[in-house]
C-alpha cells in the first residue's frame, strides 16, 4: 500500500460549515466543484478499481474532505473502509464502527447489508450540508429530529419549503471582483443539485442513484451555473460596471473562459485515454454554445480554438 500525504492548505470542509473558517469563500460555484471532486473519488472506488473490487468508505462526512490551495477536494480518511469483491456486496456484514451517526445509512443499520449505496447516503447528507451551510448535527436540526439534517431536509423537500434552509450567503452571492455580478445561484442549477441530493438520501438503498449518475447531475448543475454567470454578465449594462467598458469586456472574457474550461472538462472525461485536437474540441464547444445562444461578441471557431488550446 502506498500512503500519499498532501498539504490541505484550506483545511477541511467541516471547518467552514462549523464557522471556524470564512464560509463566504465558498461561492456556489466552488461548492459545486467540491461536490464534483468528492463524487468522482467515490465513483472511482465504487466502479473503476482493478478486478471489479470496490471500496466502501463507510464514513463520508464533511470533516473527511480536505481542501487544497485551489479548493480542490479529496477524501482523506479510509479508517472504516471495507474492500469488497462483487459477490460480497449483498451479504450481511456485522462490522464494528459505521462512521458518524448523522451520516449513517439507515437501511444498513437495519439489515447490515453493506453496499455502495451506503456511501451514497453519507454523500447526500454532505450535499445538503453544503447547500444549507450547516453541519448535519447542528442544534437547529436536532430540535426537529435526532438524526439531524437528513430527515429535516427530506421533509422540507416534500413540503416545498427547502429554500428556507439554503445558506443565506449563497442566496446573496456577489461577484469575486467586488461588484454585483448576479444574486445567488441559478435556479436551474439549484434545482438540479437539490433533486440529486434528495435522491441520495432516500430511505432505501435501491432508491438511491449510482455515483455515475450523481457525477453527471452535479456536472450539469455546475455547467448551468457557469452559463448563467456568463449570460448575466452580458446583460449587465456597461454603465453599471465600476471601470466602464474595459472592465465590462474583461468580465465577459473571464466568465466565457471559465465556461469554456469547465465544458472542456466535461467532454474530456479521461484525458489520458481520450485525445482530441484543440480545433475539434473548440468546434464542439462552439456548436454547443451557439445552440445555447450564449455566444459573446462575434466569436468564430478559431477564437474558440485559441481558448481551448490555452486551457488544455
Amino acid at each position: 500500500m502506498i500512503l500519499i500525504i498532501e498539504d490541505f492548505s484550506n483545511e477541511f470542509l467541516g471547518m467552514y460549515l462549523r464557522n471556524l473558517k470564512d464560509k463566504r469563500l465558498l461561492t456556489w460555484e466552488k461548492r459545486l466543484k467540491i461536490c464534483i471532486d468528492v463524487a468522482n473519488a467515490l465513483k472511482y472506488i465504487h466502479y473503476e478499481m482493478e478486478d471489479q473490487t470496490r471500496i466502501i468508505n463507510r464514513d463520508i462526512n464533511c470533516f473527511n474532505i480536505g481542501l487544497d490551495d485551489n479548493f480542490g477536494a479529496k477524501i482523506i480518511d479510509f479508517w472504516w473502509s471495507v474492500l469488497l469483491s462483487p459477490d460480497q456486496e449483498n451479504k450481511d456484514h456485522h462490522l464494528s464502527g459505521v462512521g458518524r451517526p448523522h451520516y449513517r445509512d439507515p437501511e444498513y443499520e437495519k439489515t447490515h447489508k453493506l453496499k455502495k449505496e451506503s456511501d451514497v447516503y453519507g454523500f447526500g447528507v454532505v450535499l445538503f450540508e453544503i447547500l444549507c451551510g450547516r453541519l448535519a448535527n447542528d442544534p437547529i436540526y436536532l430540535k426537529e429530529s435526532a438524526r439531524g439534517l437528513d430527515p429535516v431536509a427530506r421533509r422540507s423537500f416534500s413540503t416545498g419549503s427547502l429554500e428556507e434552509l439554503i445558506d443565506p450567503i449563497i442566496k446573496e452571492e456577489v461577484g469575486e471582483n467586488g461588484f454585483v455580478l448576479h444574486r445567488g445561484p441559478n435556479k436551474d442549477s439549484l434545482h438540479t443539485f437539490i433533486t440529486i441530493a434528495h435522491q441520495c438520501v432516500a430511505e432505501t438503498q435501491d432508491q438511491r442513484p449510482t455515483m455515475k449518475v450523481i457525477v453527471k447531475e452535479l456536472e450539469k448543475a455546475l455547467f448551468l451555473q457557469v452559463s448563467y454567470c456568463f449570460k448575466f454578465s452580458l446583460s449587465t449594462p456597461r454603465s453599471n460596471m465600476c471601470d466602464g467598458s474595459l472592465l465590462y469586456r474583461k468580465q465577459k472574457l473571464e466568465c466565457f473562459t471559465r465556461l469554456g474550461s469547465n465544458y472542456i472538462k466535461f467532454i474530456v472525461k479521461n484525458p489520458f485515454h481520450i485525445i482530441m485536437s484543440s480545433m475539434n474540441l473548440s468546434s464542439l464547444l462552439f456548436r454547443h454554445c451557439r445552440n445555447l445562444s450564449i455566444l459573446p461578441f462575434r466569436l468564430s471557431s478559431l477564437d474558440f480554438a485559441r481558448i481551448a488550446y490555452t486551457k488544455i
